[in-house]
């Protein structure tokens, strides 16, 4: 049975600097991303495009969006399979090919590093990566590759309880 889920969400121009877009380098790319629950996340465009680097841009956000979602499907495997992961972060690339007023990502890159309770979880803790993957709602919505680079060790504290 197929379940559907809705998400909703409000963007908000606010770079009319007064004349609106009568020219391309007249307006700002600023904008609000606003949904009911979380606070607003200020966006603009890339800085190539004349945007605020001091903002996000949609491009880490697709990005941020398959780090995530990667993260949360993995770290539900390595619950359901008793692999104790106590420590996660993903330093993900992604690639956009630009081509006159077109544009596509070509690939992306996750290199998530993580730290597992002992050693004996190592191996488990990196073949679950794959399952992740297999299980990620975003990485499966996309047109384009997306890889895994992860790299798992043991916690220098193997050996020592891990706290509820």
């Amino acid at each position: 049975m197929t379940r559907l889920h809705s998400y909703e969400t409000v963007v908000t121009w606010t770079g009319d600097r007064g004349t609106g877009t009568s020219g391309y380098r007249e307006y700002g790319r600023d904008h609000t991303v606003t949904a009911d629950g979380p606070a607003p996340l200020a966006g603009s465009a890339d800085p190539t495009f004349r945007g605020d680097p001091d903002r996000w841009n949609p491009e880490q956000l697709l990005l941020a969006a398959l780090a995530q979602c990667h993260m949360l499907s993995y770290l539900a495997l390595c619950a359901r399979h008793g692999v104790v992961v106590t420590g996660y972060v993903d330093r993900a690339q992604g690639t956009m090919a630009t081509q006159g007023t077109g544009g596509r990502f070509t690939s992306a890159v996750l290199r998530p590093v993580v730290r597992v309770a002992s050693a004996a979880m190592v191996e488990k803790a990196t073949a679950l990566h794959r399952d992740a993957h297999a299980g990620c709602f975003i990485a499966s919505s996309v047109n384009f590759p997306v890889e895994h680079e992860p790299t798992v060790t043991a916690d220098d504290r193997a050996g020592t309880p891990v706290p509820d």
